[in-house]
C-alpha cells in the first residue's frame, strides 16, 4: 500500500511498539507499484538493460551466490545431482511402470510393442531433457537465474514491457510448478515404499494402509523439520543421489541381457511406429512416458544454484547414462518376463518391474535408498516452491509472505511457513486420497507439461528480442518444441477424468488468487493516484506556508514516490525522506546500485531503493548504505511512517464482488510490514485509511 492517503480520508495515527499488528497487505509503500500491474512494465534496474544470454564456465561458477562458494566444478556437479535431479532421478519408480499398464490395454502386447514404449521413454529423454533444456533453454538465463518467473522477468525486460500475454503465462506456470510441488512428495514417496510389497520377507504383513501410513511418516517428518533449513542434511543430498544413480545403472546393466533386442529403442523409429500402430492406447502410453521427464523444470529452475555448465555436465556424464541403462533394463526384464508367460499361454501381468529387477535378498535395502532418493526429490521441490514464493512476492503477485532466513551465509536457504503449510496439507490429503503411485500418475503429468509449455513460449520472447533471431530462425527451434509440448499436453489431457483434473484445479485456484491481488492493488494504486497531490507541488505549497515542524527525521514509504503521502498535510519534520522500494527485473541488485538519492530541496529528499526479484529487502541496512553515500540522520530519532488501509468491497469496483472478498482476504493474512522489512519496531508510524475496491 501507498503511504499516501487521500486527504479526504480520516486518518487515525497510531504508534507500533510490536510488529505483531496486521496491516493492510498491498505492497505499496515498499514495493514496485509497477509491478502491481499486468499491464505494466516491470521496474528497469541497474543494468537491468544488460541481458546474459549465457554464462562462461568461468561465470557459471561465480553466480553461485548460494554458499557453493569456490567449489571446484565437480564438487558442483555432485551437489547438483542432490539438489536438481532427485525428481527427475526418481522417475524409474514409477514411470515405466505406469506407462506398461497403459501398454498391457492393448488387445496384445508383442516384442516390438514393449520395444516401442522403451523408445518413448528413451526419447522423451533425449528430446525433452537434452535437446530442449540442457542445450537450449538453459542458454536463456537471467543474470544467471532460471525458473518460470525469472523467465517471465526476462521476457519483459527484453520485449521492453511486461505484456498481458507474458504475465498469464508468468502466472499459469508458477501455478502449475505449485502443483508439480505438491505432487511429486506424494508420488515419489509412496512410489518407493510400494517396493515393500515386493520384499519376500515382508509378503502379507504389508498393505495399503501400511503404505499409506509410513508415506505420511516420512513427509509430516520432512515438512516439520524445513524451518530449521537444510544446509546440514543438504551436504548428504549429493552422494546419496550419486549412489542412487549407480545402483539403478547397475541394476539396469544386469537385466540387459535378459533380452539385447531392448538396444533397439535406441532407434526412434520403433517409438514412431508404436505411436502410429497404437492409436489411442499409444497418447494414454506416451501420457506416462512424460513421467520420465518431469524433473526436466528443475534443471532449468535450479540454475542460480549451481551454474549452467555443472548441470549439464552432470545430467550428459552422470544422470542420463544411469537412467538410459535403467528403462532399458526394465525393458529387457519385461521382454523376458513376456517370452515366459507366452511359454506358458498366460497374459503378461502388470508388476513393479523398478523393484522386483532387484535379487530378493536387497530389496530391502534397495526400499531404503529409494526412500531416501525419494525424500531429497521432494525436498528440492519444496525449497523450489520457497524460491518461487520469493519471486512472486517480489514482483507483486502475490502478497507479502513471512520470508525467513535459515543460513546466515547462504541466500537460498529461505523458509515460509505459509508455503510450508499449504504444501503439507496439500501432500498429505493426495496421500490419502489416492494411496499409491499409480493412482497419482494419471495427475502428474499435466502439471509439467503444462509449465514446459509456457517455458517454451517465453523462450520464444527471449529468442527474438534478446538474441536478435530472425522470426523465421526462430520459429524454425521453437516451433518443434511447443509441438512436442503440445502432444505431450492433449496426451495427459486424455486423463483428466482419472487424475488430471487436480492439477487443473489447484492451478485454477492459485491463478485466481494471482490474478485478484495483482489486479486488486492496481485498483487501489491508481485511486490513491487520483487522490493525491503530486509530491513537487505539495512541497511548493509548504516552502509558502510552512506547517509546524518537529525534530529528527521522517522517512515516508511510498510505492509512488511522484505523489505526497498525506503525512505532509499534518506535520513536517526537520528533514522529510520519501523513499521508495521497486523490483527490478533482474534477480539480484548490486551494492553499489541499489541506491538512488534526488535531493528536492533543503529538507526534502527522495530515496529509491532497487532489489533483485530474488532478494528480501532489508530497510535498515539499505539505509547504512545511505548513510555512506553521505545522507546523515540519527537513526534513533527517525521515523517511519507506513500506510495501513482498511478495505472494503464495492460492487462498483473494477472487480466482482467475490474478487473484492478474496482480495481483501489476502491482505488481512499478509506479514506484517514492519516484519517484511526489517524496520525496527519502536519506530514505525502507521496511518490508517478506509478505501473501497
Amino acid at each position: 500500500m501507498n503511504g499516501d492517503i487521500p486527504a479526504a480520508a480520516t486518518v487515525t495515527t497510531t504508534v507500533s511498539a510490536s510488529s505483531g499488528a496486521s496491516p493492510d497487505s498491498l505492497k505499496s509503500g515498499f514495493t514496485s507499484a509497477d509491478s502491481q500491474s499486468p499491464g505494466l512494465n516491470l521496474a528497469q534496474g541497474p543494468n537491468s538493460g544488460q541481458a546474459s544470454a549465457h554464462l562462461s564456465p568461468p561465470e557459471a561458477e561465480s553466480v553461485h551466490s548460494h554458499g557453493h562458494g569456490h567449489a571446484g566444478f565437480w564438487g558442483l556437479a555432485v551437489g547438483a545431482i542432490g539438489v536438481v535431479f532427485g525428481d527427475i532421478g526418481t522417475s524409474p519408480l514409477y514411470a515405466f511402470q505406469a506407462a506398461m499398464v497403459q501398454a498391457t490395454k492393448a488387445p496384445s502386447v508383442t516384442s516390438d510393442s514393449i520395444i516401442g514404449v522403451v523408445s518413448l521413454a528413451l526419447w522423451a529423454l533425449f528430446l525433452v531433457v537434452t535437446v530442449k533444456y540442457v542445450i537450449f533453454v538453459m542458454r536463456a538465463d537471467n543474470k544467471g537465474e532460471g525458473g518460470v518467473l525469472s523467465l517471465m522477468a526476462l521476457a519483459g525486460r527484453v520485449v521492453g514491457r511486461r505484456t498481458k500475454l507474458v504475465f498469464f503465462l508468468g502466472v499459469i506456470g508458477a501455478a502449475l510448478f505449485y502443483g508439480d510441488s505438491i505432487i511429486t512428495p506424494a508420488i515419489s514417496v509412496l512410489g518407493a515404499f510400494q517396493g515393500l510389497n515386493d520384499v519376500k520377507s515382508l509378503q502379507g504383513m504389508i498393505g495399503p494402509n501400511t503404505i499409506t501410513f509410513a508415506s505420511f511418516v516420512i513427509l509430516v517428518g520432512l515438512f516439520l523439520i524445513q524451518s530449521r533449513g537444510t544446509a546440514t542434511v543438504a551436504k548428504l543430498f549429493g552422494p546419496v543421489m550419486v549412489t542412487w544413480f549407480a545402483v539403478i545403472a547397475i541394476l539396469g546393466l544386469l537385466h540387459i541381457k535378459d533380452d539385447p533386442r531392448v538396444f533397439l529403442a535406441l532407434s526412434p523409429h520403433y517409438a514412431a511406429l508404436y505411436m502410429i500402430n497404437h492409436g489411442m492406447i499409444g497418447l494414454l502410453v506416451l501420457g506416462s512416458v512424460f513421467l520420465t521427464v518431469t524433473g526436466a523444470e528443475a534443471l532449468y529452475a535450479d540454475m542460480g544454484h549451481f551454474g549452467r555448465w555443472p548441470i549439464q555436465a552432470s545430467w550428459l556424464f552422470i544422470c542420463l547414462p544411469a537412467l538410459v541403462l535403467n528403462y532399458l533394463g526394465q525393458g529387457a526384464y519385461v521382454l523376458k518376463a513376456l517370452a515366459i508367460a507366452q511359454a506358458h499361454h498366460q497374459a503378461l501381468g502388470n508388476q513393479d518391474w523398478f523393484f522386483v529387477m532387484c535379487p530378493p535378498v536387497l530389496r530391502i535395502g534397495l526400499v531404503a535408498l529409494a526412500v531416501m532418493a525419494s525424500a531429497i526429490a521432494s525436498q528440492a521441490v519444496i525449497t523450489g516452491a520457497y524460491s518461487m514464493s520469493q519471486q512472486a512476492i517480489q514482483l507483486g503477485l502475490l502478497p507479502r509472505l513471512d520470508v525467513r532466513r535459515t543460513s546466515e551465509t547462504q541466500q537460498g536457504q529461505i523458509f515460509i511457513p505459509q508455503i510450508n503449510s499449504m504444501l503439507m496439507i496439500g501432500v498429505l490429503a493426495l496421500v490419502v486420497i489416492f494411496r499409491n503411485s499409480d493412482n497419482l500418475a494419471d495427475a502428474y503429468g499435466l502439471a509439467v507439461t503444462g509449465t514446459m509449455l509456457v517455458t517454451t513460449i517465453l523462450a520464444y520472447q527471449v529468442a527474438r528480442h534478446m538474441w536478435n533471431w530472425s522470426r523465421p530462425i526462430a520459429w524454425l527451434v521453437i516451433a518443434p518444441m511447443a509441438c512436442l509440448d503440445g502432444v505431450f499436453l492433449f496426451a495427459n489431457g486424455l486423463k483428466i477424468a482419472s487424475g488430471g483434473w487436480l492439477p487443473l484445479t489447484m492451478g485454477s485456484i492459485l491463478v485466481a488468487l494471482m490474478v485478484t491481488w495483482t489486479k486488486g492493488t492496481q485498483i487501489l494504486s491508481e485511486k490513491s493516484r487520483r487522490d493525491s497531490v503530486s509530491l513537487t507541488d505539495l512541497v511548493e505549497m509548504l516552502k509558502k506556508r510552512p506547517p509546524h515542524r518537529v525534530q529528527g527525521t521522517a522517512i515516508f514509504l511510498t510505492s509512488d514516490a511522484d505523489v505526497a503521502p498525506v503525512a505532509l498535510n499534518k506535520v513536517l519534520h526537520e528533514k522529510n525522506i520519501i523513499l521508495t522500494v521497486r523490483t527490478t527485473g533482474v534477480p539480484r541488485v548490486q551494492e553499489s546500485d541499489r541506491v538512488s538519492i534526488e535531493v528536492l530541496t533543503e529538507d526534502f529528499k527522495k530515496i529509491t531503493l532497487s532489489y533483485g526479484f530474488m532478494e528480501s529487502p532489508n530497510l535498515p541496512r539499505a539505509m547504512g548504505l545511505c548513510r555512506k553515500l553521505g545522507l546523515k540522520f540519527d537513526i534513533m530519532a527517525t521515523s517511519f511512517f507506513l500506510g495501513r488501509r482498511s478495505v472494503v468491497p464495492s460492487a462498483n469496483s473494477g472487480m466482482p464482488l467475490w474478487q473484492d472478498r478474496l482480495f481483501i482476504f489476502l491482505m488481512k493474512n499478509a506479514t506484517n510490514p514492519t516484519e517484511f522489512f526489517h524496520i525496527p519496531p519502536g519506530r514505525v508510524v502507521e496511518l490508517g485509511t478506509q478505501v473501497t475496491v
